[in-house]
C-alpha cells in the first residue's frame, strides 16, 4: 500500500520508542514496561513510547557514571568546555525543530518554546566559559615560605531531577554546570516531557561526551527518583519541583548527608502602586500570570494593587484577558496553550471553586476551554485577601488573584505573607519606593517595572523561605552546587612552622 493510500484511509504512523541512555548505549528498561508521552493540546495523540524504569536501571546508570567519573574528572576543564560549546551550537542549529517538538509535548506556545531552547543555548555558551575561568584563588599565608590556595573539585556522581515546564532550559541549568565541574550524571526527567530530555542527551552525545558521563533513566518518581536519591554512590542531587516533593527528597538525602540543591514552589506577587504606569503594569501582569499557561515557578498568581487604581487595573486586565486565544501552541494565533495533563486541569478548577467559596470575585474565566486537550481559560479573581487559600497556595495554572491594599507598606506586608519567596515585582515611578521595596521584599528575585518572569542565565536564580534550601542555579555561582572547595597549603621553608604561633614579625 502506498503512503498516499495509507494517508487516505487514515492509517496511523508508527510511534517511535525511546530508550534509556546508560554507559553510552541506548538500552531498554530491565522492567520490559513502557509508558506514553502525549500531546496536552490533543490528548489522544501519542508522541512516543518511553521506558518505565525501576531501581535496576538506576543501579546500572549509577554504576556507569561511577566508572566514568575518574576519566571525566581528569579531563581538562577547557576540553569539557569544548564539548559543552559544541552542544550549544547543535542546539542552535536545531532550535526550531526542538521548539516545535516541545510545544507538542509540553503545550507552551511556539514562541515560548523557542525561548526555552534559547535558554539552553545561552547556558551552553555561558557554561563552556567556566572551563577557562579561575576555579580558585591564591591567598597570602601568615607564615614565610608558605603558599596557600583553593581549588574546586567535583562531587562525583550527581543526580539531576527536572520538571516538565521548562524541559530544555532547566536540565541545561543543572547538567551543563555539573559537567563543567567534572561530575558525572544520572538524569531523571519528568515523565510528562521525556522526549525533549532524550533529545538533549542525544545532542550531548553527538557533541562528543564520553560514555557513562551522562546517563538518562526515564520513569516515575517512586521507581526511579527515590532509588536515585537514596543510593550512597550519588554524592549530590539537584532537584526542581514542588515544595512537598522537595521536603521528601531532603529527608531521604539528609540521611546520607548528600549535597542537595532544591528549587521549589513559589507564590509570586506583582505590586502595583498608584503612581505606576498602569498599561505597562497590566502588560506585565498578563504575561506573568498567563505566560506558559501560568505553569512557571515564577508566575504571578498574586496582583497586589493600590486601591486608588485597583478598579482601573482590574478592568483593563479583564479586557486584555478576554482577547486571549486558548488553543494548540503550534497555531500562530494562539496566546495560551493547555495545562500539562488532566490532574493539572482538575487542580486549577479546584482552586476556582475554592476562590468562589472564599468569596473572591470571579472577574474572568474559571472554566474549561475545549475537550480536545487540557485547556482552561485565563482566570482572574478580585477582592483577594492574604488569608485566602488562593493567596497562599501554589496553583501552577492560569489563575491569578487581585488583592487591593492601602499604600506601599501594606503592599509589602501582603507580598511577604506567604511561605514562599522566589520572585516579586513592583511597578512604580517613585525611585524611593522602588528602592525601599528592593530592600524589604523577601524574595530571591526582585523586578522593578517588569513582571516576575524573565530571569537571565548570567545571574543567580533561586528563592528564600520554602522556595528552596539556599542554593542558586545559573550565574557566576552555578558551579557552587556541583563542586567542593579544597584548600591547599605548600610549605617550602624546610622547617616546622605553626600557624597562629610562629607569626612574629621579622622572624
Amino acid at each position: 500500500m502506498s503512503q498516499a493510500i495509507k494517508e487516505a484511509v487514515g492509517a496511523k504512523t508508527e510511534v517511535k520508542t525511546y530508550r534509556n541512555y546508560i554507559g553510552g548505549k541506548w538500552v531498554p528498561s530491565r522492567t520490559g514496561r513502557t509508558f506514553e508521552s502525549t500531546n496536552p493540546a490533543h490528548k489522544a495523540e501519542v508522541l512516543g513510547v518511553l521506558q518505565q524504569s525501576d531501581m535496576r536501571d538506576v543501579d546500572a546508570a549509577i554504576e556507569a557514571a561511577s566508572k566514568a567519573f575518574a576519566g571525566w574528572r581528569r579531563t581538562p576543564a577547557p576540553a569539557r568546555g569544548e564539548i559543552v560549546l559544541k552542544a550549544g551550537i547543535i542546539l542552535e542549529a536545531r532550535k526550531e525543530e526542538l521548539a516545535r517538538l516541545m510545544t507538542q509535548e509540553m503545550g507552551k506556545v511556539l514562541k515560548e518554546a523557542r525561548g526555552d531552547v534559547q535558554e539552553a543555548i545561552d547556558m551552553a555558551k555561558y557554561a563552556a566559559g567556566f572551563g577557562r575561568l579561575p576555579h580558585g584563588e591564591t591567598v597570602p599565608s601568615e607564615l614565610r615560605h608558605k603558599w596557600a590556595m583553593t581549588v574546586r573539585v567535583p562531587l562525583g556522581v550527581v543526580a539531576c531531577i527536572t520538571p516538565w515546564n521548562f524541559p530544555m532550559a532547566i536540565p541545561s541549568w543543572k547538567i551543563l554546570p555539573a559537567l563543567m565541574g567534572g561530575n558525572t550524571i544520572v538524569f531523571k526527567p519528568a515523565s510528562d516531557t521525556p522526549i525533549i530530555a532524550t533529545k538533549l542527551v542525544e545532542i550531548l552525545e553527538e557533541a562528543g561526551l564520553p560514555s557513562g558521563v551522562l546517563n538518562l533513566v526515564t520513569g516515575s518518581g517512586s521507581e526511579v527518583g527515590d532509588p536515585l536519591v537514596q543510593d550512597p554512590r550519588v554524592a549530590g542531587i539537584s532537584f526542581t519541583g514542588s515544595t512537598a516533593a522537595g521536603r521528601q527528597i531532603a529527608e531521604l538525602a539528609g540521611r546520607n548527608l548528600k549535597r542537595l540543591g532544591l528549587e521549589l514552589g513559589g507564590k509570586n506577587a506583582i505590586v502595583v502602586l498608584d503612581d505606576a504606569d498602569l498599561p505597562l503594569a497590566v502588560d506585565g501582569a498578563l504575561w506573568a500570570a498567563f505566560g506558559t499557561t501560568g505553569q512557571r515557578c515564577t508566575a504571578a498568581s498574586r496582583l497586589i494593587v493600590d486601591k486608588k487604581v485597583e478598579k482601573d487595573f482590574t478592568d483593563l486586565l479583564q479586557e486584555r484577558a478576554a482577547k486571549m486565544r486558548v488553543g494548540d501552541g503550534l497555531q500562530p494565533d494562539t496566546d495560551m496553550g493547555p495545562v500539562i495533563n488532566e490532574a493539572a486541569l482538575k487542580k486549577v478548577h479546584e482552586y476556582t471553586e475554592i476562590g468562589k467559596k472564599e468569596h473572591a470575585r470571579l472577574v474572568h474565566g474559571g472554566d474549561f476551554a475545549g475537550d480536545q486537550g487540557w485547556f482552561y481559560r485565563p482566570t482572574i479573581f478580585a477582592d483577594g485577601r492574604k488569608d485566602m487559600r488562593m493567596a497562599q497556595e501554589e496553583i501552577f495554572g492560569p489563575s491569578t488573584l487581585v488583592m487591593p491594599v492601602n499604600g506601599l507598606d501594606e503592599a509589602l506586608e501582603v507580598a511577604n505573607s506567604t511561605q514562599y519567596g522566589l520572585s516579586m515585582s513592583i511597578y512604580t515611578n517613585d525611585l524611593r519606593k522602588a528602592f525601599h521595596a528592593m530592600d524589604e521584599m523577601q524574595s530571591g528575585l526582585v523586578y522593578v517595572n517588569a513582571p516576575t518572569i524573565g530571569a537571565e542565565i548570567q545571574l543567580p536564580f533561586g528563592g528564600v523561605k520554602n522556595t528552596g534550601n539556599g542554593h542558586r542555579e545559573a550565574g557566576t555561582v552555578a558551579l557552587d552546587e556541583f563542586t567542593e572547595w579544597k584548600t591547599i597549603y605548600v610549605d617550602y621553608s624546610g622547617r616546622l612552622q605553626r600557624a597562629q604561633i610562629d607569626t612574629a614579625l621579622g622572624e
